[in-house]
């Protein structure tokens, strides 16, 4: 039976939901449901219906974007989580009472979508996103136990539980191919299961009997970028067998070719075309953080808020898995994550400079502790997006907060992180570094403190210009609307 603490929960999380769904139009004007980390992504039927001002003042809602198409309500870690398959549940039933089904509507929704504006690059980069997007949870946890079982390694503490705890920490990423190629067969229309089983091919240790180019297959040979290659070669075979093969014999000769096709040309070729892109992504990533350093940190920690603002920071996802699972740690994440630092410095300056305007001082105060865990949302979307130039100044924030991280890094002291999600403050538990966790925490806290000083000072003295200022400094300030600049407001309209 549920805990008294679950359904409270469980009927908190059913009542955002119950608040959300008349405020999008219905359960009617709701095609799909999803999520990811921080958001909740809808698809809908008409947008004009939403009511969009009374949803962002739900308390429960930290901010709206709309990419691509979607509309993305930002609910924060966890909270999203529970509060998406409620909201399901409540469009499902209203659907049952005589809206049209889901799915139904999801053939008119990806034209909709096509044609309003997305490009088939950026979808592309959302589906395979999608593949990995289920696999954080457990990469999270797992970096965690392993962090632990190395504190307790080099402390020579407890050297019976260390193994262990190395154990559960390394299990998921043996085989996170086959996990990569369960979730690719699944988000491109294909049997998970077949997906999963041809990648599993890739981590399999008798591959190293097999010959391809001349040379010795190795076990986990192209890891997962081997495994979402094979993935997708099976979802192609698997809808020719189905397009072709008698329904009497389907059952027989569909996952028997599929599974032999997309084997065999894993194994002769896939695995040594995707090891050799594996291990190219691996050296430039050294490469440019040995040779670029500083400059390099720079650039990427300066640039990383617009590339989120574009979509295009789910292209990093695969890259940042692969170099985790080659090198046990992604360096190019406590770079980008200075952006978020720089992010929380323009927003504190904002607080100090618009003294005077209340609403958008509490704005501040209600998102900076999520922005200090590194969701930038609330703070980019309530705050700095819409006022223009202090966007400007929170990305030279994260740019020094990332020249400072690259600079280290030419130095010697490479600072990486065990799992993707979490930056901010939440990175901390999963930092690993070539000079010990001691040393990574320490670079990283410095690279944070950089990016909230040059943050703050960049916003401070040139986030505003002195009208602005004083108009936003108003006796009757009033927040700033998201679209809308600052000039656009007068003291006598508010």
């Amino acid at each position: 039976m549920p805990t008294d603490s679950e359904s409270t929960h469980d009927s908190k999380h059913g009542a955002t939901a119950a608040a959300l769904l008349p405020l999008l139009g219905g359960a009617g004007n709701v095609l799909t449901v999803a999520h990811c980390m921080t958001r909740l992504r809808l698809e809908l039927r008409d947008r004009a219906l939403v009511r969009d001002e009374a949803l962002r003042a739900l308390p429960a809602v930290l901010g709206v974007v709309e990419d691509g198409g979607a509309y993305q309500i930002v609910l924060g870690p966890g909270t999203v989580a529970r509060v998406a398959p409620e909201l399901q549940r409540l469009v499902t039933a209203g659907a049952a009472g005589g809206a049209p089904s889901l799915a139904e509507r999801g053939a008119a929704l990806r034209a909709a979508r096509k044609a309003r504006n997305a490009t088939p690059g950026k979808l592309l980069l959302g589906r395979i996103a999608r593949v990995f997007v289920p696999l954080i949870p457990a990469l999270i946890g797992c970096g965690i136990v392993a962090g632990l079982a190395g504190l307790l390694a080099n402390a020579h503490w407890l050297p019976a539980l260390a193994p262990a705890l190395t154990a559960i920490a390394s299990g998921f990423m043996s085989l996170i191919s086959v996990f990569v190629g369960y979730q690719t067969a699944k988000e491109f229309g294909g049997t998970p299961v077949l997906g999963g089983a041809v990648a599993a091919v890739i981590v399999y240790g008798g591959v190293e009997r097999v010959h391809a180019f001349g040379e010795k297959l190795a076990p986990g040979e192209g890891g997962v970028l081997g495994a979402l290659a094979a993935a997708l070669l099976a979802v192609q075979v698997e809808k020719w067998c189905r397009r072709r093969v008698p329904e009497a014999l389907d059952v027989l000769v569909t996952p028997t070719v599929t599974v032999l096709v997309a084997g065999l040309a894993t194994l002769y070729g896939l695995m040594f075309a995707a090891g050799r892109a594996a291990a190219a992504i691996g050296h430039a990533a050294d490469w440019l953080l040995t040779g670029g350093g500083a400059a390099a940190g720079f650039a990427l920690g300066g640039l990383f808020l617009p590339v989120v603002m574009l979509g295009l920071h789910q292209a990093l996802i695969p890259i940042h898995t692969t170099l985790i699972e080659q090198q046990g740690y992604t360096v190019l994440l406590p770079i980008l994550a200075m952006a978020g630092a720089g992010q929380v410095g323009a927003a504190l300056a904002l607080y100090v400079r618009l003294w005077r305007n209340g609403p958008v001082r509490t704005t501040i105060r209600s998102a900076l502790p999520a922005g200090l865990l590194g969701i930038g949302e609330p703070l980019i979307y309530g705050v700095s997006l819409p006022l223009g130039r202090p966007f400007v100044t929170a990305c030279v924030g994260g740019a020094f907060g990332g020249g400072f991280v690259g600079l280290l890094n030419q130095l010697g002291e490479k600072v990486g992180c065990t799992a993707i999600g979490p930056s901010g403050w939440a990175l901390f538990p999963l930092l690993k570094g070539n000079h010990g966790l001691a040393h990574a925490a320490t670079v990283y806290a410095g690279g944070l403190t950089v990016g909230y000083a040059a943050g703050f000072a960049a916003t401070y003295f040139f986030g505003l210009g002195r009208g602005e200022r004083a108009e936003l400094n108003g006796p009757r300030a009033a927040p700033p609307v998201q679209g809308v600049p600052p000039s656009a407001y007068s003291v006598q309209d508010r």
